[in-house]
Order: structure tokens, then sequence, then C-alpha cells
């Protein structure tokens, strides 16, 4: 969700960059599922589209968008890490008729194939840039006016205070999930990196320039594969984590045992889902 990292502010992304990330994404995918297709319909894609996607990873999201588009639709997927742009290309092999063209790029230094653009989107990617709400000006700059834009990011700090209050109220097993929300966020502020522009994301666009702004906002219930998703996380970051000094190794394999002895079930929700559209 959420390999090179900068100690200072970086424009390169600290998650995702590893083919062994794929795993993690595809369950990621499952979860932003819903979130992901009501986006979509919000957008209206037609099915000649030229859709830019900024950071299209293994290609999971960019399956939801191609299956939107016909054979005259192009899908330009970007992304800096060619291993991944190639688990998408397989991934999206026969799920629909539309091109897909892999850019090789870095989606901080906006480049040409934004150019005849109808629709840009992205999910769970611009908390990977540093000053992302900056990165929206930029953008509302290169692209044409009634281009359409859509994105969805988590957020991980807002529900905090409920796991703060359900730990008062007895409820001591959910400390694990807090400690992995506080966590995260104090990675990606030490990496420079923008973990809560989901929350204030329809602020930022509309500030940015852009019109018709529209914000849904649901959570993400902890169930099974959410703990799954946030066991890989811990195998992912691991380094980084002893690198900073955000946990040790020992915290670490703590952590991961408190959430498989978590009980089986839904649990509170860990992070929050900003579904947004607006057009340019």
């Amino acid at each position: 969700m959420f390999d090179c990292l900068s100690m200072s502010v970086s424009n390169e992304y600290v998650l995702g960059q590893s083919t062994a990330a794929a795993e993690r994404l595809d369950i990621q995918d499952a979860q932003f599922a819903p979130a992901s297709e009501a986006m979509l319909d919000a957008l209206n894609l037609e099915p000649t589209d030229r859709v830019v996607e900024l950071g299209v990873g293994a290609g999971g999201f960019s399956r939801r968008v191609i299956r939107r588009l016909g054979p005259e639709g192009v899908l330009v997927g970007v992304d800096r890490t060619v291993g991944l742009l190639e688990q998408a290309r397989r991934n999206l092999t026969g799920c629909g008729t539309a091109r897909f063209e892999p850019v090789v790029a870095d989606i901080s230094s906006l480049g040409p194939w934004l150019e005849g653009a109808n629709a840009v989107v992205c999910r769970t990617v611009l908390h990977h840039l540093p000053m992302a709400e900056a990165f929206l000006g930029r953008l509302h700059r290169a692209l044409r006016p009634g281009v359409r834009v859509g994105f969805i990011e988590p957020e991980f700090r807002a529900l905090l205070g409920r796991f703060t209050a359900l730990e008062g109220a007895g409820r001591t097993e959910l400390a694990v999930l807090r400690n992995w929300a506080e966590g995260i966020t104090r990675f990606y502020e030490q990496a420079g990196l923008s973990p809560g522009v989901g929350a204030t994301l329809a602020w930022a666009l509309r500030g940015a320039g852009f019109k018709d702004v529209k914000l849904e906002a649901t959570e993400c219930p902890t169930t099974e594969t959410v703990v799954q998703n946030l066991l890989l996380y811990y195998d992912e970051i691991r380094d980084k984590y002893l690198s900073m000094g955000i946990m040790t190794a020992e915290e670490i394999d703590t952590q991961k045992e408190q959430l498989q002895a978590l009980p089986p079930g839904e649990h509170p929700a860990i992070w929050g889902i900003y579904q947004v559209t607006a057009t340019a």
C-alpha cells in the first residue's frame, strides 16, 4: 500500500517497487474494489478515452480501468519500476480490447505522456509523493481544461482516537492495530512523504484549481485479508523500520505475532478510504 528510500525529502517511492510487493498489492486491490469501481463510475469513462494511470504497480487497478475502454481506447500506465510494469502488462492480457502503453517514468516529473489524456487516475499513490498537494497544482497546470481526474487514497491517523478509546475500555488486543497505524504514519513522515493527503484531498484539489470536486469517504474494516496485508507490509518494510529507528527487529516480530493472534472476524477499521473526482 502503501524501493528506494532517502532520509531526506525524496521523489522516490518507498513501497511497491519490488516485484515481491505484487502479492500485497493484489490483496489491496480486493480491499479497495468497491471504492475503485465507484470512482470509475463517477468518471464516466468513454470507450475511446485515453486514460493515464499514475503509478500502475502490478496492474490491479489497471484491470478495472481497461475493462471500461474499447478497442480505440488507450490506457497509459506510468511507473518507475520496470519489473512491476512487466507484471502489469501480463496481468492486463485478455482483460480488455484497449491498448496498454507502459511508460517508465517518475510521475512527480510530469512528462509528455500526459498529452491527449481524457482522464488521469491513480490509486494509493499520492501519499508516496513529497508534498503531494504541490504535485496536484503542477498536474492542474499540465492538463487541458475538461480533463477528468480520479484519485483514491488511504489515511492512517484519523481513526487512532477510536483505538485509544477502545483500548482504554479494555480492548487491549487492538493495540497492535494502533501500533501499525502509528508506525506507518511515522515512517512516511520521516521519509518526507504525505501520509495524510487522503483526508485533505478534496480541499487540496480545490486549492489547486480543479472544479466539480466530489468526495466519498469510507472505512476499511480490519478483516482477515487486511491482517494479511499488514503482515506482508511488515515483511516489506522491515529493513527501513530498522534503519530509521521506528521499530526494532524484536518489536516487529512481536507485532506480527500479535496480529496473527487477533481473534477471527472483523475488527474496527484501521484506515479510511478517500475517493475523489474532479475536472481540470
